[in-house]
């Protein structure tokens, strides 16, 4: 089984990022709020509201603060309405960037993504402009000190996942997204605990940067991920892992 996703460094730097600047949590109320209206607040029947739960309490949340995002979600508690915008664009060198976000303010939204792209190299684009690249998937990075390979794929494998990559100091296991908690109940139950998991998108192709178009392309990631609407970038952005900053 092989292949390489182009986006993993990249991906997970930037996710300790997040972290770091505290948005985190913000991130996963949102979620959990959007999921709740629109599918219910009970998670046994709203797969989106169980992996919003699943990745808050992934990052330690209080069960209160994820309680009152379901209330919100539900109405049983005010709080803010929030919109779901996707926006479609172009980076440095012609990368192709789908930014997800979930604002109260659709103006604001538009305007600062807008000046994000354009500020840094990029431009907006039409509403499938680039999402036809990109699909979705379920991602599982799991340490090759955690399991073999021919352990972990039989398991992967028979619990429905699409493939199983090596990532250097990882496996990559890929998902569809309707096979992605069955996959996690079976890591689970064979006590082996992912580094990281999450359902993301995927792009079938990749444009590799260099240089200054790599700095500028990671300057317009910065810029888009520090807008409080933004809870999600997707790229298909590649770049040499030693170039990535640590």
């Amino acid at each position: 089984m092989s292949g390489h996703s182009k986006w993993a460094t990249i991906k997970h730097k930037k996710g300790a990022l997040d972290a770091k600047r505290g948005k985190i949590f913000t991130r996963l109320i949102k979620e959990i709020t959007i999921a709740a209206k629109g599918g219910g607040g009970d998670p046994d029947g709203n797969p989106r509201l169980r992996g919003a739960i699943v990745a808050a309490k992934a990052e330690n949340m209080p069960a209160d603060n994820i309680k009152r995002a379901i209330q919100k979600g539900t109405g049983e508690l005010e709080g803010a309405a929030y919109e779901e915008i996707r926006f479609e664009g172009y980076g440095p060198g012609g990368v192709a960037v789908i930014v997800d976000t979930l604002s109260d303010n659709r103006n604001r939204a538009v305007s600062e993504i807008r000046f994000a792209f354009s500020k840094n190299g990029g431009n907006l684009g039409e509403t499938g402009s680039v999402g036809y690249l990109f699909s979705k998937k379920g991602v599982i990075v799991v340490a090759k000190s955690a399991a073999g390979e021919d352990k972990l794929t039989e398991i992967v494998l028979d619990a429905g996942a699409d493939d199983l990559t090596d990532e250097g100091e990882n496996w990559e296991i890929l998902t569809s997204p309707k096979e992605y908690e069955a996959v996690m109940a079976a890591l689970t139950a064979a006590k082996i605990k992912p580094e990281h998991a999450e359902v993301t998108m995927i792009s079938s192709t990749y444009t590799k940067l260099e240089g200054t178009q790599a700095t500028q392309m990671m300057r317009l990631l910065d810029a888009i991920d520090d807008l409080d609407d933004t809870q999600a970038v997707y790229s298909n952005f590649d770049m040499d892992e030693e170039s990535v900053p640590a």
